[in-house]
């Protein structure tokens, strides 16, 4: 990883740190991506070539450090979807200052509408870490963008397990797909497109 990647993410993550400390409300909270977790989302974005990746839940912009980095290697591009104008506004200038500005679109959107209107197998990696409870609303476009070879990942698979099972389910009912949880981050479903 590109060394001025890495110094804006740990600086961007020691001041999610102090921030988050001091609000109450989660939703005030910024609520970043934990190191090893974004360490994963980089080692598979670059394992599975991913070219087209697409993350819904920008917040304060790590996991699209993580990511953009990953597709500067695969020439690969990271189309990054948040409902918060404000937190996009605010990674769209960390990425800049990480020099990832060209590998990067911010669009603010519903993630489930904006799925519902990319092409079928379109996407090789799609990384969901936005409000857990609506991803069984978005069904089936979370699968059928996948390329085959093509991987979902959905953050907080086990500190918020209940309102992951859904999705889950939905996951582990196609027949098409490898479903497993890694025990990184705050936990790491995984699905891969056969």
């Amino acid at each position: 990883m590109d060394e001025r990647v890495r110094k804006t993410i740990e600086a961007l993550n020691e001041a999610a740190a102090r921030h988050d400390a001091a609000q109450q409300d989660r939703l005030d909270r910024w609520r970043v991506l934990e190191p090893d977790a974004g360490e994963f989302l980089w080692f598979l974005a670059q394992s599975v070539g991913a070219r087209a990746v697409v993350e819904v839940g920008t917040s304060r912009g790590v996991s699209t450090l993580w990511l953009a980095d990953a597709a500067r290697a695969t020439g690969g591009h990271v189309l990054s979807l948040d409902t918060d104008a404000a937190a996009q506004e605010h990674a769209r200038r960390t990425t800049a200052e990480a020099g990832l500005a060209e590998h990067v679109e911010f669009r603010v959107a519903d993630g489930g509408a904006a799925l519902a209107g990319l092409p079928d197998g379109s996407v090789d990696l799609l990384f969901l870490d936005a409000e857990r409870t609506e991803y069984p609303s978005w069904w089936p476009h979370p699968y059928r963008v996948l390329r085959e070879g093509g991987v979902l990942v959905a953050d907080n698979a086990l500190s918020h397990p209940d309102e992951i099972a859904p999705l889950r389910d939905l996951l582990l009912a196609e027949p098409a797909l490898t479903v497993t949880t890694l025990n990184l981050g705050k936990g790491e479903l995984v699905a891969l497109r056969r």
